[in-house]
This record gives C-alpha cells, structure tokens and sequence, in this order.
C-alpha cells in the first residue's frame, strides 16, 4: 500500500465451513443427488431434528404484531436479557441479572465478543485440541496467541490439567471450555469442572465456557454448568438456542458474565463490554422478543424426545464404527452431536493422512465426514450424528464399502 501503510494479511486458519465447502465442491454434480453429509453440526438438514410449535409460533405471534420492526438497544432487548439471566440462574447457585446478559449473533458471535474483550499486548488464550477453530480465527484478527492444551481421549476427552499447569505464563488471560464437548461428544463431570475452575483461580485467569450445547446430554454423566463455580472464578458464558432448541439459522445467541464477586465484571469493563456492542450487530429484533416466551413455554417432552433421538443416532453410529478396522472410538459419545474416530492409515494402500481420506471418500461415495486437521487432530475424523437413523447407517455402510476398497489386503476383507 502507499503512503508507508502496512498490508494486513488475512488469516490463513481453516475454518469448518471452509473446509466442508472444499469437499462440497470435489463431488462431481451428477452425483450430488446421493450426497450425506456427516460433517455439518446442523441437525436441522434432517426431518427427525425439528424445532417445535412454540418456538415458531413465538416468533410469528412477535413478528405479526408490528412492535418489533424498529432497532433493538445494541446489548439486546431488556425482557430478553432478563429472560436468559431466569432460565441459565435455574441452575446456578445464585441468581444472574439482565445485566449479567448480552445478546449475540449467535454463538461464534459471542466468542468473537469474548476473544476481542479479552484482547491486549502479548495476551494468550488456552483452548482445546481437539476444539472449534473459530477461537483461533478470532484471536488471528486481534493478534491474540492461542496456545493449545490437549484432551485426553483415553480419559474421556478429560482436559490435560498438567498441559495447562505448563502452557499459563502471565501474559495467559483464559482457557476455554466447551461442554459439552465439540467435536468429541463428552460430557464432563462435575469434579472435573471443578479441578478446571481451581487451576484457572491458581492462575488468576478466567474460564469461557463454550455451552452451545448446553443441555445436550445423555449419557453417564449430566451437564453441569461451569458458571456453577463463578464464585472461584470469574466465568464468562457463552451459549445460544441454536442447538438445544434446533434453530441455528436464527443466530439468537448470548454473552453472559457469571460472575457474582465481580472480579471481571467491573464498571470499567462492563462500560467496555457496552462500547464494543454498539459496533456488533446482534439478532433480529423479533426473534429477541420471542426469546422469553420460547424459554418459558418450551415443554419438557420436546428436550427429551431430542436427546432420545440424538442418544439412539449416537449408538447407531458407534455400532458402525467399530464395523471399519480403520476406525477407532476412544469412547461412546455422551452428549452434543459428533463425535472423533482415529483413522489408521496404515491399513489403507493408498491414503496419505485424513485430508486424503476424506477427499477420496466424498468424491467415490458421496459422503462428507470432516477431517480432524480441520479440529485440531491430523488423522483423525470428525463424524456428526445428528442425522436421520436410515442416512446415517447409509454413510457408514458407504465408508464400509471404501474402506474395503482401499485396505492393504488384497481381497479388501478383514
């Protein structure tokens, strides 16, 4: 550029969509009829995953009623923040205010919130590997360093505490949290979100708890949380409807502060928190408006016939798995919608490393899994069960198929 300005250089980060574009754009058209994709945390492509009638009719009745139109305040609309700070105090030990609340894009827009506040000279962020690489897309924008902490797969994905213990230096600012678990599909206990908590309150650092989706489990054990321990330490909480409530094109998510001693959440930066939401644009203001009904009037049965469906999806694609040799499944998944299988390649005579694998794989069968390169992991897949049963049993027996295609031994059985 002239005039002495220095080029800024867009980040080279692989982004999830990005990558599942790629492999979108490799299947031959004449074959995109017969396309499953496993690699989309989107369950809403299926006809099993569908929001229920009071979440539509919320919005209609906001909608039809002309008063949602205008401009919302830019930190969301008051009874909607009241109405998140009710339903996430159910299961804190006290109780959060609108205050505590800030309405957000949906849920990458709350971590773009956390990563840019968080933000300054030499500051480090600890996140998960495996994990969601828009954390390391935001902080490529605001010159924040991600240093990366390892889940233990053999211990239910558990974070690596002594990792962590050696990663911290004073420049360390937070560690995020995703529970439960994107993209390996745990769910931690409760003794374990504590030991995070008490290692992030020996740092002096705070903990964003990922809980898109939140809620989302079924197995051993329950979702706990994290703001459960904001009296530690100071939590910052980020969440959305898009998951629980099957809606994620409605990008109505949350930034909340749990933290009732008030250690982050400080005059200064609450100020700050409000300046830089004067800059973002959040939801649909009909869509805030229709938040508080959809809350309250959501019934019980909806949750538990989603989790039903999500647990029987999650069986269905385990028992497959352990059906291809490439395969290996640290663990059954316990919750959220996918979950990490380590592929062996030297079973495979012509597969370099995952992104290999999954290439070959959409362009012979018409199926999409991510590769784990994308989440953190080389040679390892991502595979999303938030699927149709029959579509899902049809993907794997395909990835069956191509295994046998492609294995060492000559007769492609094994």
């Amino acid at each position: 550029m002239e005039n002495g300005s220095k080029s800024m250089n867009t980040p080279t980060n692989v982004t999830i969509k990005g990558t599942l574009g790629t492999l979108m754009a490799s299947i031959d058209e004449d074959k995109k009829m017969n396309l499953i994709s496993l690699g989309m945390g989107d369950p809403t492509a299926y006809s099993c995953f569908t929001t229920n009638t009071v979440v539509q009719d919320s919005v209609v009745q906001t909608l039809e009623s002309q008063r949602f139109n205008g401009y919302s305040p830019t930190v969301g609309l008051p009874q909607t923040r009241k109405a998140i700070a009710e339903y996430l105090s159910i299961n804190l030990p006290y109780k959060l205010s609108e205050d505590d609340v800030f309405i957000t894009a949906g849920c990458t827009q709350a971590i773009e919130v956390a990563v840019s506040i968080l933000a300054k000279p030499s500051a480090n962020i600890l996140v998960p590997k495996p994990g969601f690489p828009i954390y390391e897309l935001c902080a490529a924008f605001r010159n924040v360093e991600i240093r990366h902490y390892d889940l233990l797969p053999d211990k239910g994905w558990e974070v690596d505490l002594a990792a962590v213990d050696a990663l911290t230096d004073h420049n360390t600012v937070a560690i995020v949290v995703i529970n439960p678990g994107n993209p390996c599909g745990n769910v931690y206990s409760y003794q374990h979100l504590k030991k995070i908590a008490e290692t992030a309150k020996r740092h002096k650092i705070l903990v964003v708890a990922d809980e898109v989706y939140g809620h989302l489990a079924f197995g051993e054990n329950p979702f706990v949380p994290m703001g459960i321990f904001g009296s530690m330490v100071p939590v910052l909480t980020l969440g959305s409807l898009s998951k629980r409530w099957l809606v994620p094109g409605w990008r109505l998510g949350w930034f909340v502060t749990t933290d009732p001693n008030g250690i982050f959440k400080n005059a200064k930066t609450v100020d700050r928190l409000k300046k830089y939401f004067d800059i973002c644009g959040g939801p649909a203001t009909f869509i805030q408006a229709a938040v508080p009904r959809i809350l309250e009037d959501t019934k019980e049965v909806f949750f538990t016939r989603t989790l039903g469906t999500l647990k029987q999806t999650s069986y269905i694609c385990f028992k497959k798995i352990k059906e291809i040799p490439c395969f290996t499944c640290p663990q059954k998944p316990q919750g959220a919608m996918a979950i990490m299988v380590k592929l062996n390649v030297s079973l495979l005579k012509d597969i370099i490393d995952d992104i290999d694998f999954c290439f070959k794989l959409a362009k012979e069968e018409t199926v999409i899994l991510l590769p784990g390169l994308t989440v953190g992991l080389k040679n390892w897949v991502r595979i999303t069960f938030a699927a149709e049963p029959s579509s899902l049993e049809e993907a794997l027996d395909r990835v069956k198929s191509f295994y046998q295609r492609h294995s060492r031994q000559q007769n492609g059985l094994n």
